[in-house]
C-alpha cells in the first residue's frame, strides 16, 4: 500500500512537494474527448482525458484526466503493437505519472516494446482536475500538517482525533461540488475510458498496494472487460471499503527480518550488530525512549539558500524504521548504520535517511515567481489520498470511546499500530453517496488475475493476497519470499518472468508458485551497492540466458527505484 496511506498505503515514494521527473507545463495540453500526445520529458508522450465528472450525469461537467507514456518501439498500427499497460503505484492518491517517469525503462526491459507503458494521476489527484484541495495555498497546507506517533506523547492520540475532525471540517467549507465524485469506482470507470480511448475495449494493467483495491473494482464491475491484470501487494478491497485499515498483521514479520539479517550478516555488514536479534531490538528500544523524552538536534546546512534541519524525535525514528521496512534491500543497511550512529550521539545520518525517503521536507518558501507558482497547480498533495479514503470508505463514528476501540483493535493485531492514522483521518468527513457497498468481489473474468503477495510485507499481509484470489476464478496467487511492500522491493527474477509469461503470453504460474530473491540479493550486503553479478543459468540456452540476465538486471534497478515508485498512506506532511 503504497504510504500505498500515504496510501497511507502505499508511503510517499514521490515528494508531496515536487513533481519527480516532470518539468513539462500540462496547461499546454487542452483536454480532449480523443488522446492527443504530445512530446514531453525527453522520451516520454503526454495527454490530458476528458471525462464526466459524474457517471451518473455524463453531458454536465467533466474531469481532465493527465496521462503519460512511454511509447511502444513498434507502430500503433502494427499487429505487434499490443495496446496499453496502466499502472498505478498506490497511495491511495499516488502519482502514476511520476511513477511513470521512474518506471517505464525497467518496466520495458521485462515486458518488452511491444506495449505503451502509460502512468496516469487518478482523479483529483497531482495534475488531474479538478484537483482534491482543501487549502487555499501550499503554505496553508504545510502549515496546517502535522506528523506524529500515536504513542508520542499523552495528547498525541487526542491531538491526531482533534486534528482530522479540524480538517474534515475545512474539507465541507471548502468543497466546490467536485469532491464527492473522487473516488475508486470513479477512477475505474475513467481507466475504461482510456483504453476506449486507445480503440480497445479490455483492460491491460498493473497495480501495487492500493492499486490493487482499484485493480479488483475493475475487475469487479467491468468483469468481461480484462485482458490482463496484475495487482501486486494487495489491499483486502472488503477491509478498505469499510474504512477498517487492519493492515499490519504481518509489519513485525518484516521487522523481524531486520533483526535476524543483521545477526546473520555480523559487525562487518551491519553497524548495529549484536549477537542475538532481542540484543538488537534492545539497543533500537533504548534509543527509542531516549528520543521519547529527549530528542536530539539535526543539521545538514544552516544556509538561508538550502536550508535542512529538524528536531530527530520519537516519531521520527518510528517513521524512519517503518519506512525502511517498505524497501528493505535498500533500507536496512542504512538504517543499522543510522541506529549506530544515533547511539554514538550523532542523529545527522538519521535525519539525512528521512529527509531522504521525503518523511520531511525543507522549510516552505513561497513561490518566487509566476512560473513557480503555476507549478503549484499541478503539485502531488496528501488531499487526493484522503479524498478517496474517505469518499470510499464506510463512515467513521467519531465518537471518542468508539474511535479508540478500534484503535485498540489494531494495537492488538501489531507493536506498530502508532504509525497507522488512516482510519482517523475520516472522522467528520462530508456524507457523500457511496455505491461501492454494491460490489462483490467473487466473481469471473473474461481473462484470469495474476495476484501478487510478499511473504513479510509490513502492510499488505499475504493473506489477503490468499483471500482475493479465491474470490476472483481463475487467479493464481504468486508468492515472493521476500520482505518489502509489493514485488519491487526485492529483486526476483523469478517474480518478474512469471510476470512477464503473464503480461506477454498470458501464462499464469502453476498454483502455490513461490518465488526466492535472487541469489545476489542481501539485505545486509558484506560491501554496500556493490552486489555481485548473478551467474548465468547452465541449463538455460544461450538466448534464455540472455533474456534472463535482462530481467535480472531490470529487476535490480526496479528494487532501487522502488522508493520512488510507492506512496505510503497516512503520511501527514
Amino acid at each position: 500500500m503504497s504510504r500505498l496511506l500515504l496510501p497511507f498505503l502505499g508511503v510517499l515514494a514521490f515528494s508531496p512537494h515536487t513533481l519527480g521527473q516532470d518539468t513539462f507545463d500540462w496547461n499546454k495540453i487542452k483536454p480532449s474527448e480523443k488522446l492527443t500526445w504530445t512530446p514531453c520529458n525527453t522520451k516520454f508522450e503526454c495527454a490530458r482525458l476528458t471525462v464526466p465528472l459524474d457517471y451518473t450525469n455524463p453531458t454536465a461537467q467533466t474531469a481532465a484526466i493527465a496521462l503519460m507514456r512511454l511509447p511502444a518501439t513498434v507502430p500503433s498500427n502494427s499487429s505487434e503493437n499490443r495496446g496499453p499497460i496502466l499502472f498505478n503505484p498506490g497511495g491511495p492518491g499516488g502519482s502514476g505519472v511520476d511513477m511513470i517517469s521512474v518506471f517505464a525503462d525497467s518496466a520495458r526491459a521485462v515486458l518488452g516494446g511491444q506495449f505503451d507503458l502509460v502512468g496516469f494521476d487518478p482523479r483529483g489527484v497531482s495534475r488531474s482536475t479538478p484537483r482534491a484541495s482543501f487549502f487555499a495555498t501550499q503554505a496553508e497546507r504545510v502549515q496546517f500538517s502535522s506528523l506524529l506517533s500515536l504513542n508520542a506523547s499523552e495528547d498525541a492520540f487526542g491531538r491526531t482525533y482533534a486534528h482530522y475532525i479540524l480538517q474534515s471540517s475545512l474539507v465541507g467549507a471548502r468543497d466546490d461540488g467536485s469532491l464527492r465524485f473522487i473516488n475508486t469506482e470513479s477512477t475505474a470507470r475513467d481507466m475504461l475510458k482510456i483504453v476506449q480511448a486507445h480503440g480497445r475495449e479490455k483492460l491491460q494493467y498493473w497495480g501495487f498496494s492500493y492499486g490493487s483495491v482499484l485493480g479488483a473494482t475493475f475487475a469487479a464491475m467491468f468483469p468481461d472487460n480484462v485482458e490482463r491484470l496484475i495487482i501486486d501487494g494487495i489491499e483486502d478491497p472488503e477491509d478498505y471499503y469499510s474504512t477498517s485499515w487492519m493492515n499490519l498483521q504481518d509489519t513485525q514479520k518484516t521487522w523481524n527480518t531486520f533483526l535476524d539479517g543483521c545477526v546473520a550478516a555480523g559487525p562487518d555488514a551491519c553497524a548495529l550488530y549484536e549477537p542475538t536479534p532481542s540484543a538488537i531490538q534492545a539497543k533500537v528500544d533504548a534509543l527509542t525512549q531516549q528520543l521519547k523524552t529527549r530528542p536530539m538536534p539535526a543539521a545538514a546546512s544552516l544556509s538561508a539558500s538550502a536550508p535542512s534541519y529538524h528536531v530527530v524525535d520519537y516519531t521520527l525514528l518510528r517513521e524512519t524504521i517503518f519506512n525502511a521496512m517498505y524497501h528493505p534491500y535498500e533500507g536496512f543497511q542504512q538504517l543499522a548504520s543510522a541506529l549506530h550512529e544515533l547511539s554514538l550521539g550523532n542523529a545527522s545520518a538519521l535525519y539525512a535517511m528521512s529527509a531522504g525517503a521525503g518523511l520531511y521536507q525543507p522549510p516552505y518558501h513561497c513561490p518566487a515567481n509566476a512560473s513557480e507558482g503555476a507549478k503549484e497547480e499541478f503539485l502531488d498533495v496528501q488531499d487526493g489520498e484522503f479524498a478517496l479514503v474517505c469518499n470510499d470508505g464506510a463512515t467513521v463514528s467519531t465518537d471518542y470511546s468508539d474511535v479508540t476501540a478500534k484503535y485498540a483493535e489494531l494495537c492488538a493485531s501489531s507493536p506498530w499500530c502508532d504509525l497507522w492514522p488512516v482510519r482517523l483521518s475520516c472522522l467528520g468527513w462530508p456524507e457523500y453517496l457511496k455505491n461501492n457497498n454494491t460490489l462483490s468481489f467473487t466473481t469471473n473474468t473474461s481473462f484470469p488475475i495474476l495476484v501478487v503477495s510478499n511473504t513479510a510485507d509490513p502492510v499488505t499481509p499475504r493473506a489477503n493476497g490468499v483471500k482475493v484470489s479465491k474470490g476472483f476464478a481463475g487467479s493464481v496467487l504468486l508468492t515472493q519470499d521476500s520482505p518489502g511492500h509489493c514485488s519491487v522491493a526485492a529483486p526476483s527474477t523469478c517474480t518478474f518472468s512469471h510476470i512477464a509469461a503473464y503480461i506477454v503470453n498470458g501464462t499464469l504460474p502453476a498454483p502455490d508458485t513461490v518465488c526466492p530473491v535472487d541469489s545476489d540479493a542481501e539485505l545486509f550486503p558484506s560491501t554496500a551497492g556493490n552486489a555481485t553479478q548473478k551467474p548465468a543459468v547452465a541449463s538455460l540456452s544461450k538466448t534464455e540466458r540472455t533474456r534472463e540476465e535482462e530481467i535480472s538486471a531490470a529487476v535490480r534497478s526496479l528494487a532501487q527505484s522502488a522508493p520512488k515508485i510507492l506512496k505510503r498512506p497516512g503520511r501527514r506532511v
